[in-house]
């Protein structure tokens, strides 16, 4: 018998405990037996938790196409989730598919079971195989699943590939001035120091700037670390977050692109749902929690109320003024033309067009104004410099 420790969630907070078991499956089963709900779980003296190695969001599409594949070849559900678990690399994604499969064997529905694993399946997953589930289209409803969350991916890294470049330029630009300031103009200074003559503005600015710099790097710092630690508990705030979500969608330039992506994923996820039978208002309710975005899901929201009220989904949209008018009017002809859901999608792939777009000129906007900046201050720092050097060349001459 091998001991275990385990942390659990309780009303008053994070709780610990200590248990013996055989190995770490009969431990968690033990556990779930007399429905803990234990954060971790971990071997006595060793460092390997239960929640190392969280599966990815590719790991999770895999699962779903070859979860798919093997439902719609006809295998019963509880031999795919055997075979599925025994495949998998990742192990704690293992013992989730696992503890799904002994779930659904002790009478639970299939969505339950992934309900129980929230980390791993969200709220819109298990919603679209719940109705996957009752309209016995269960195949086709994880291929659709498997679509949007290569999307969704796709999405995401088209909008990291465009923050890294400005990003790792600004950077380098921070420490190499910071360096230039602290450990470079000091050498300059004291040479210049001998010359016994007033220096240039220029020079006599970025020696002054320089000073300023090195005798306030640590409160520099320090203001920083300050700074970002009171944003996220701003930002982890509700009001904090939509004010600054407000501001991001105003923003010159990234504005445009945030609205679009935050489109790109309303429309697809709306069209995903709605064409899996998801109820329209437990639709938006789902996008509207899962738009990452705090203005969106506002929004959102109160078009819910409005559409409980007897209203439609474009008029409130519209009044709302955060979708672009083209996006309304398209959900409008969906909703009249009875083809809402693939009116969606039509948007969401059109949108996904305009994010490359504004990827690009973004990029290309960036570069040289980048370059611009970066040319700019070398320059002014070159410059400087050598003015007492150009100075004491033409008293010489």
């Amino acid at each position: 018998m091998a001991e275990f420790k385990y942390k659990f969630k309780t009303k008053t907070g994070i709780q610990k405990g200590e248990l013996e078991a055989e190995t770490i499956e009969k431990a968690e089963q033990f556990l779930r037996r007399l429905k803990i709900n234990f954060t971790s779980l971990k071997k006595k003296g060793k460092g390997v938790s239960f929640g190392a190695d969280k599966p990815t969001q590719k790991d999770v599409v895999i699962f779903t196409r070859q979860f798919a594949t093997m439902i719609g070849a006809g295998l019963p559900l509880v031999q795919c989730l055997n075979i599925l678990s025994t495949q998998t690399v990742n192990k704690i994604f293992g013992r989730a598919i696992t503890d799904i499969r002994q779930r659904v064997e002790s009478g639970d529905t299939f969505a339950d079971a992934l309900r129980k694993h929230p980390d791993i399946f969200d709220t819109l997953y298990s919603n679209m195989v719940e109705a996957g589930e009752t309209g016995g289209i269960l195949d086709i409803i994880l291929i659709r699943l498997a679509g949007y969350i290569e999307k969704a991916l796709a999405l995401r890294a088209k909008v990291k590939s465009a923050m890294v470049y400005p990003t790792a330029i600004i950077s380098v630009a921070i420490l190499v001035i910071t360096f230039l300031l602290i450990f470079v103009i000091p050498v300059f200074d004291e040479m210049f120091s001998d010359f016994g003559k007033a220096l240039p503005a220029p020079t006599q600015l970025l020696i002054n700037f320089s000073h300023f710099t090195k005798s306030n790097i640590l409160y520099f710092i320090a203001a920083f670390i300050v700074f970002v630690y009171a944003f996220k508990r701003f930002y982890g705030t509700k009001k904090g977050q939509l004010i600054v979500d407000r501001l991001m969608l105003k923003a010159p330039v990234f504005g445009v692109l945030i609205q679009k992506v935050a489109v790109a994923k309303f429309t697809r996820t709306m069209g995903t749902l709605i064409g899996s039978g998801v109820p329209i208002i437990g639709g938006l309710d789902i996008t509207a929690r899962t738009s990452g975005n705090a203005v969106i899901e506002k929004s959102v929201l109160e078009v819910i109320d409005d559409i409980k009220q007897g209203k439609g989904l474009s008029e409130p949209l519209k009044e709302q003024g955060v979708f672009p008018p083209m996006v309304v009017q398209m959900i409008q002809v969906g909703e009249e033309t009875g083809a809402l859901d693939d009116m969606m999608v039509k948007i969401a792939d059109y949108y996904d067009e305009e994010v490359n777009t504004a990827v690009s000129g973004l990029t290309a906007l960036l570069e040289p104004m980048l370059m611009v900046f970066l040319g700019v201050v070398v320059g002014y720092v070159v410059v400087a410099m050598y003015l007492p050097i150009f100075q004491l060349a033409s008293v010489i001459d």
